[in-house]
Order: C-alpha cells, then structure tokens, then sequence
C-alpha cells in the first residue's frame, strides 16, 4: 500500500493512518482513493458508468457521486466528454477531486460537494446533455441501517425519497437528454412510474447474478426526456458463470473497461 498522499489531501501520514486505501479499477486503469471503513465502492458504478454512450463534447451530471467512481471510470473509456459529479458528504467529494487528479482527469471532471435538496450555483436546471446516478437503495423503516454514518448515508435515503432524487436528476436534463441509473430490481415498478411523468424512450436492461435460473437483483434503466416512445427490456448481463468466476461479457466491462450495449 502507497504511502504518500495526492494534492488536496493531508501528506504527514500514510494512507492507512488517515483510514483511506488505495485501489484500482478496469484493470488498473483506473486509481481509486476510498475510505478504509464505511462507504467502499461495489461494481454498481462500475457497470452504471458503462451504461452511458455520450458524445464528444458532451456533459454528464453524476448524482450521488461518491468518491467519484462513475465519473472517473466514464471520462477514462471516453475522451471527449466532460462529467460533474455532486455529494452531500463532503468528505467524500475531496477524495472524488484527489481521484480526478491522480487519475490525469481534473481538466476534464469536476467534483461538488452540495445538497441536491439546495444545490449548488454551478448546477444550472436543463443544462446536461446526459445524466447518471446510483441512487441510495434503501428505504427508511424496511432495512437495517448500516451502523457506519457515512455508509448509511450514502445506502439509505433521506426524507426526498427516490421519486425527489429522479425528479431532481431530470430537472437538471436538457430536453431529450439520458438519464441513466442503476437501482435494486425490487424497485423497478416506482422507478418506472417516477421517470414515466416526463421520460419516455425506458429501457430496462438487468444484471443477472448467474445463470438465468436466478432472478435479476440490479437493473440498469436509461430514459430520455421530453420524449415518448415505447418501454424495452434488453437482454441484460449475467455477471457469473456456474462456478461463480465473472462471465466473460462481463470481465470486458469491468476489468477492460468496454461498454454495456443498452439497444
């Protein structure tokens, strides 16, 4: 483990010291500061960020950011883009920004601390051409919340709820922008009807967690707004094989950073 810390962050002592470790993504393309304890990165992001086809010159708005996985790993697979991520745990968003810089991507992605309750000024309504999130998955009352502050947080939602954080993510949209996110299957019938009120274009791609006997607990959905055309289900992607290893679709999208195709 590295013992030296990036621009913006304390230098005096190791990594572990300041309880954050150093990892890597897409085959090591990627570098990743993140907390030791609490809120650690899964592949949801990961497979999210391949979800997104956007267009050199582009905008993407991350919602919920994180420490910034998303974004980095979609600015890495596409050159020609800009992305802004946004986090309420500040703390978080300064590992975000020591990642866009250790990564060679701060020209390219910006990271803001704020509430999307009141956001911050650089957050212009109707103003990105694409957005993505990984919103909190769980819901007040019906799971257990992670003992950790930090990782309840960022797992658990506040008093918004997940139809205020998509209405905030399409508020943010251009007209007939993507917004693309990835959620709990259980969860698909709210989404829909959430992004239904000004989204059409919906498709549902699912991530199997194995051979197609076991239901889908992910699913990724992309949406354009202001537009009206029928629901798809895609194909999806089986994450594992019989033997538990990744499929080899989906080690080309984690591992060699390829993109998911959302027809």
């Amino acid at each position: 483990m590295a013992t030296h810390r990036p621009d913006g962050l304390a230098r005096a002592a190791g990594e572990r010291d300041l309880g954050v470790t150093r990892n890597h993504l897409l085959g090591g393309r990627v570098c990743l500061l993140q907390p030791e304890k609490g809120y650690r990165v899964a592949i949801d992001p990961v497979l999210l960020a391949a979800a997104v086809d956007a267009s050199p010159g582009q905008t993407v708005l991350d919602v919920g950011c994180g420490t910034g996985v998303a974004a980095l790993c979609l600015a890495t697979r596409l050159r020609g883009i800009s992305v802004v991520g946004i986090d309420v745990q500040n703390e978080l968003v300064e590992l975000a920004r020591a990642n866009a810089e250790a990564n060679g991507l701060a020209d390219r992605v910006t990271f803001l601390g704020g509430d999307i309750h009141d956001p911050p000024i650089e957050l212009t309504p109707n103003s990105f051409d694409q957005v993505m999130t990984n919103p909190p998955f769980g819901v007040p009352g019906r799971e257990r919340i992670p003992p950790d502050a930090s990782k309840a947080r960022a797992s658990v939602e506040d008093a918004m709820g997940l139809e205020g954080w998509l209405r905030f993510c399409l508020r943010m949209l251009r007209p007939k922008g993507r917004i693309t996110l990835v959620h709990r299957a259980d969860r698909l019938d709210e989404i829909l009807a959430a992004l239904r009120r000004e989204a059409g274009e919906i498709v549902v791609f699912p991530l199997w967690p194995g051979p197609l006997t076991a239901p889908a607990k992910r699913v990724i959905i992309r949406a354009r707004k202001a537009v009206r055309a029928p629901l798809r289900i895609a194909p999806g992607l089986v994450l594992h094989g019989s033997k538990g290893a990744y499929t080899p679709e989906a080690e080309a999208v984690l591992r060699h950073g390829e993109a998911l195709n959302l027809p």
